[in-house]
This record gives C-alpha cells, sequence and structure tokens, in this order.
C-alpha cells in the first residue's frame, strides 16, 4: 500500500513541474544562454516518462492490493455459507448468494480498485496544483477554492442517489437470477407445459426494471460532470479574468501569467476525474457492502463442545415443536420419541405429515421451536456440529451430487480409499457399471449427475452412505428409484448394513418397511400410532388404512 501511495505522489507532483517549467522559458527566452534548446525536450520528456512509470507502478499495486482483498473476501463469505444458520437457506435463494459473493464482490472490488487509484491520484494532483497556485498568487487561488463546497455538495446529494438506485438493482439482479436458475433447473417441466413464453414474459419484466434503473444511475452519475465542471468554470473564468487585469495594472511577467493560467486550466481535468470516479466508488461501496452484510449479520449455527468418536446411537426427541418460516401450522407438534441403539424404525405417514421433519432435525438442518432433540442422552445443541453429523449417513429422494469423480462423491468429506469406495459401490450393485466406464471410479459424474439414470443416481447415494459407515443411519425412500432386481439387491446390503445401527427410514412404500422393528405413523406432525407392521395391522387404524391406499 504504501508502495502505492508513494507512486502516486511522484505522479501528482510531476504535475507542476509543466506549468513551472513553461513559466521558466517564458522569463527567461529560448535564445536564453542559460537554457540549452536541446534541454526543453528532454524535460519534457523526463517529465511525462516519470509520470508514467509512477501511474503505472500505482496502478499495479493498488490491482494486488484489490484482487487480493477480493480473494479473502470471498473466503470469507464461502466459509461463512458453510457455517451460516439454515435459516438462512430459506431466506435468500441460490442465486442470490453465489451473486452476492462471486459478482458483487468481484465488481465491487475493481470499482473500488480504479475509483481509488483515480481519486488517490487526481486528488494530489488537484493539491499539489493548488499549492503552486498559492504561491503563485493567494489571493486568486482563494477565488477557486471558495467554488470548492458548493462542488462537493453536488457530488454528496447525487451520490446519495445512486446509492439508493444501486441498491434497487441488486435486488432487481437478484430477481433476474432467480428466474433464470428457476428455468434452468426446470426445464424439462416448462417445455413440457409449453411455458416458454410465459417464462419470457416474466424475463422481460424484470429486465425492464433493471434497464429503467440502470438508466437513472446513468443520469445521476452523467448530471455530476457537467455541473461540477460549470462551478470550476465560473470559478477559473472569474480568475482568468482577474488575472488579466493583474497582468497589465501591476506588470505581472508573461511567463508567471503563462504558468499561472495553465496550471489553473490544469485543474479541470482532476475536478472532472474526481466527479466521474463518484458514480463508481458509491456502486463499488454498495456491492462490498452486500458481502460485508453477508460476512458480519447472518447468524454462525450456534454449536456446543461435546464430540465423540461413534456414538451408541441413542436417539430421543422431546416435546419437539416446529414450525416453518411464512407458515402458522407446526409441521411438527409436541412430538416425543425415543428409540434405542440398532433399532431399525420406520416413519410413515401422508406427505407434508412430518416424517422428513423429524429426522432433518437430528443434523441440525432444521430449526426446534420448542423441546429438544437427544442423541446418547445429550441434546444436540451441546454436540459439536461436525461431531454430530459425522455420526449421521443420510440417503435422500433428492439426490444431491458434485461435479466430481465418483469415487470422490462417495468418500465425500473424507479420505479416499481406492478399496473402500469399491467395496460401497460393490454393496450399492455399482460397481460393475462403474468399471464399464472410460475412468473407472475417477470418472467424472457432471453437473448434479444428470447424465446418470435415476436409479444409478440412487444408488450412488447409497454407496456414499454405506463408505461413511455412521452409526445412524437415515433412509428417505433410498431404494424408490430403483427397478425390482436393484432393490432386492441393495435391500439385502442394506440388511447388512443395519446391523448394530440405529436405522430411520422414511417411506411411503410400505412393502419395504414390514421388517422394521417400530413403525412410527404420523398425521398432521402428530404421531397418531406405533408398533410393529402385525400390531399396526390388527388395530385396523391409520396405518391399515395407509396399507389399503398404497394396495388399492
Amino acid at each position: 500500500m504504501m508502495f502505492a501511495v508513494l507512486a502516486t505522489l511522484i505522479a501528482a507532483a510531476t504535475e507542476p513541474m509543466i506549468p513551472a517549467l513553461l513559466k521558466g522559458l517564458l522569463d527567461q527566452g529560448f535564445v536564453s544562454q542559460t537554457l540549452p534548446v536541446w534541454a526543453i525536450p528532454l524535460g519534457l520528456m523526463g517529465i511525462f516518462g516519470l509520470r508514467g512509470l509512477a501511474g503505472f507502478v500505482a496502478q499495479y499495486m493498488l490491482s494486488y492490493i484489490a484482487n487480493t482483498g477480493t480473494l479473502e473476501m470471498r473466503q470469507a463469505m464461502f466459509a461463512k455459507l458453510n457455517k451460516a444458520d439454515p435459516l438462512l437457506f430459506q431466506q435468500q435463494t441460490a442465486s442470490t448468494l453465489s451473486n452476492t459473493v462471486v459478482y458483487e464482490v468481484q465488481n465491487g472490488a475493481n470499482m473500488l480498485g480504479g475509483s481509488w487509484l483515480t481519486t488517490m491520484r487526481d486528488g494530489m494532483t488537484l493539491v499539489a496544483l493548488l499549492a503552486y497556485l498559492l504561491f503563485m498568487n493567494w489571493k486568486l487561488t482563494l477565488i477557486v477554492l471558495l467554488l470548492f463546497p458548493a462542488i462537493v455538495w453536488v457530488m454528496q446529494v447525487l451520490s446519495k442517489r445512486i446509492y439508493r438506485i444501486t441498491r434497487h438493482s441488486q435486488k432487481a439482479t437478484d430477481s433476474l437470477a432467480y428466474v433464470v436458475e428457476e428455468n434452468v433447473l426446470a426445464h424439462r417441466m416448462i417445455r413440457l407445459h409449453n411455458a416458454q413464453d410465459q417464462q419470457l414474459g416474466r424475463f422481460q419484466t424484470l429486465s425492464l426494471e433493471l434497464k429503467k434503473l440502470a438508466l437513472k444511475a446513468t443520469v445521476a452519475t452523467a448530471a455530476m460532470t457537467p455541473l461540477t465542471q460549470l462551478l470550476a468554470a465560473l470559478a477559473l473564468s472569474i480568475v482568468l479574468m482577474i488575472a488579466l487585469w493583474q497582468s497589465q495594472s501591476q506588470g505581472v511577467t508573461v511567463g508567471g501569467f503563462v504558468g499561472f493560467v495553465t496550471a489553473m486550466l490544469m485543474l479541470i481535468n482532476p475536478i472532472k476525474h474526481l466527479a466521474d470516479v463518484t458514480g463508481p466508488l458509491t456502486r463499488g461501496l454498495a456491492a462490498l457492502e452486500r458481502g460485508l452484510e453477508l460476512i458480519d449479520t447472518v447468524p454462525t449455527q450456534s454449536e456446543g463442545l461435546y464430540q465423540s468418536v461413534r456414538a451408541q446411537g441413542t436417539l430421543e426427541w422431546r416435546n419437539v415443536k416446529v414450525k416453518y418460516l411464512g407458515r402458522d401450522d407446526f409441521a411438527l407438534d409436541d412430538v416425543s420419541l425415543r428409540i434405542e441403539p440398532g433399532q431399525v424404525v420406520a416413519l410413515v405417514g401422508a406427505s407434508g405429515s412430518g416424517k422428513s421433519t423429524l429426522v432433518n432435525l437430528l443434523p441440525r438442518f432444521v430449526r426446534l421451536e420448542s423441546g429438544c432433540v437427544l442423541l446418547d442422552g445429550r441434546d444436540i445443541q451441546s454436540w459439536k456440529l461436525d461431531s454430530l453429523r459425522s455420526q449421521i449417513a443420510f440417503v435422500s429422494q433428492d439426490v444431491i451430487m458434485l461435479n466430481d469423480t465418483i469415487a470422490n462423491n462417495v468418500s465425500l468429506g473424507a479420505a479416499k480409499d481406492v478399496d473402500k469406495v469399491r467395496s460401497a459401490l460393490h454393496h450399492a450393485n455399482l460397481l460393475e457399471w462403474v468399471e464399464q466406464l472410460p475412468y473407472g471410479i475417477e470418472s467424472l459424474v457432471g453437473h448434479n449427475a444428470t447424465e446418470l439414470s435415476g436409479g444409478q443416481r440412487q444408488r450412488l447415494a447409497i454407496a456414499r452412505a454405506l463408505y461413511k459407515n455412521a452409526p445412524i443411519l437415515v433412509l428417505d425412500e433410498a431404494t424408490s428409484a430403483l427397478d425390482n432386481q436393484s432393490e432386492r439387491l441393495i435391500q439385502q446390503a442394506l440388511e447388512h448394513l443395519m446391523q448394530g445401527r440405529t436405522t430411520l427410514m422414511v417411506a411411503h412404500r410400505l412393502s419395504t418397511i414390514e421388517h422394521a422393528d417400530r413403525v412410527i405413523v404420523f398425521e398432521k406432525g402428530r404421531i397418531v400410532e406405533q408398533g410393529d407392521h402385525k400390531t399396526l395391522m390388527s388395530l385396523n387404524g391409520a396405518y391399515a388404512a395407509l396399507q389399503r391406499s398404497t394396495m388399492s
């Protein structure tokens, strides 16, 4: 930073040399013996060469500082996202967060870097020229200084307007990006329903709003330069008239007059540049402010200090209540349940009855309204999050894969053991297919493994759970996308895996849970029945009704 400031000071200090050189030349004359003719171009080239070199060094150093700051800020923001309270992801969309982390910070840093360089260079140039003018004629220079408050006021008023427009533009950009995100993720459904024109209408409406905001920002930015130049021209005109009068009446030398007027006219460029830079500077600050808000205001998910290498697997929910953002009813309403180590427990019920919410409480993906959840008799709030989540292997019906190799997806978050990866793939009935790929387990799966079939993606997720080998296993319709033959093989592998592990099975296909130790039946966020398959069927209640509905 010191090198950048020093280089900028050198570049600014060369500015008064030009009018000073002109004054010396005109006062001495070209034919003077004290100044050879060849020294004139040499002196000018030296001044401009020094200024150019200093400007290059200043620009490079400030760019280095800006990009280093961008790197550190991005890393801090990404780290905050990975530790943020899950409520953040309910309040902000993926496109909004990615726009903030990737684009806003970069744009803000670029704008601030260029603006800071211009502000330093032209600000120091302005100070150097004013110092020279004060030395030459302090009375005339005061006239120029009297109009500076008016220029600052104009810049301040327009800067506030640019800031407000920039914040509105950020929100409009987020909305536009979200429409694009939705259309990319749901492209098949949109085309199936011929909804392209409808979605184009949404996109055009938001694009038009963004265009209007951009034009408003342009008006505010463009108005700043002519207004400040007009005020500067007024001051310079007054000074010029007085300087002409002084040169005629008080015998001011030609060199002194030309040197003063040249320095005075050189004030216009730095004033113009400082006016021009106000818009980018304001937009850059607004962009970085958004990133700082993410770092400073988004709460990190709380955690305790307790940790365990491997839990026994005793689970308990005590009077648990959960309510999602924007909903009046409870997703879970005063639910109490205890599961002993090694038990296989099935959770059944209609969609939205609270099954998935119950299991998502375990890794603390869902926030409790009241009550508590215990693992091995300890409230999960008192566990370190890394330790707590290492106890749980989760296979969801919504399979998420990273754009990485099969091996890295299976061993996600752990050291890669090739033999262990192959074993997990084998038990998931996937190894034979993987070995046929050109690069085997090192083959890339693509964006969220969309090139894989539904069954292959599901089995890859099961292989990941097998690899993790956690004491608690959560299966959310883990075999829903498999054909009958694959399902039988996977069921055998899962039955082997369940030995000695606490297993929760969220099921819609009731045929997969008949051998569970216990079945928990949910309705509207409450437990209405529990027992084994035979007992619940004999009651002829809610579970029996679900069985009949699935068979009909």
